[in-house]
C-alpha cells in the first residue's frame, strides 16, 4: 500500500483544520501548507462529499471537521482521498480480484488477506486525534 499526495495532503489539511474554531478557506491551507491550490479543492471536496468535513460557502467559507478528532479514522482519510479501498496487495480485499484467480483456489490469498485485516486494524484505531497530540509534542 502507498499512500500517495492525496492522503499527505488530506492528512496535513485535516489536522491544520482541526486546530482552527471558524471554518478554514482553501487559500489559506494552501499557503500555510504550500499545497497546489487546485489539488487542494478537489481533495477537502472529496471529504466534505464523504461526511469528513463540513463545507461553507459564502466571505467567511471554508472548511471544518463534521465529526471529533477522535471519531475521524486515518483509514477514513486516506480512502476518501485515494477514493478507493486500502489495499496492500492487488488481491488482498477481494480473492475475485486476484490477478493469478483461472477458477482454482489461490493457496497464498488468505495470508494476504489476513495481512490486510491487520493493517485495517491499525488504520481504523489510529485517529485524527493521535496525530494532533503527537504533532503538539
Amino acid at each position: 500500500m502507498l499512500f500517495t499526495k492525496a492522503s499527505e495532503y488530506a492528512l496535513l489539511s485535516m489536522i491544520f483544520i482541526a486546530r482552527n474554531k471558524e471554518p478554514v478557506g482553501v487559500d489559506a491551507i494552501s499557503n500555510e501548507l504550500k499545497i497546489p491550490k487546485s489539488f487542494l479543492a478537489k481533495i477537502l471536496q472529496d471529504l466534505a462529499r464523504d461526511g469528513i468535513l463540513q463545507s461553507f460557502k459564502g466571505a467567511k467559507g471554508g472548511f471544518l471537521l463534521a465529526k471529533k478528532p477522535l471519531e475521524i479514522s486515518l483509514n477514513e482519510i486516506v480512502q476518501s482521498a485515494e477514493k478507493k479501498q486500502n489495499s496492500i496487495f492487488e488481491c488482498s480485499n477481494n480473492r475475485a480480484s486476484c490477478p493469478s484467480n483461472k477458477g482454482e483456489i489461490c493457496e497464498i490469498w488468505h495470508i494476504f488477506s489476513g495481512i490486510q485485516n491487520k493493517v485495517d486494524a491499525i488504520l481504523d484505531n489510529f485517529t485524527l486525534e493521535n496525530f494532533i497530540k503527537e504533532s503538539n509534542k
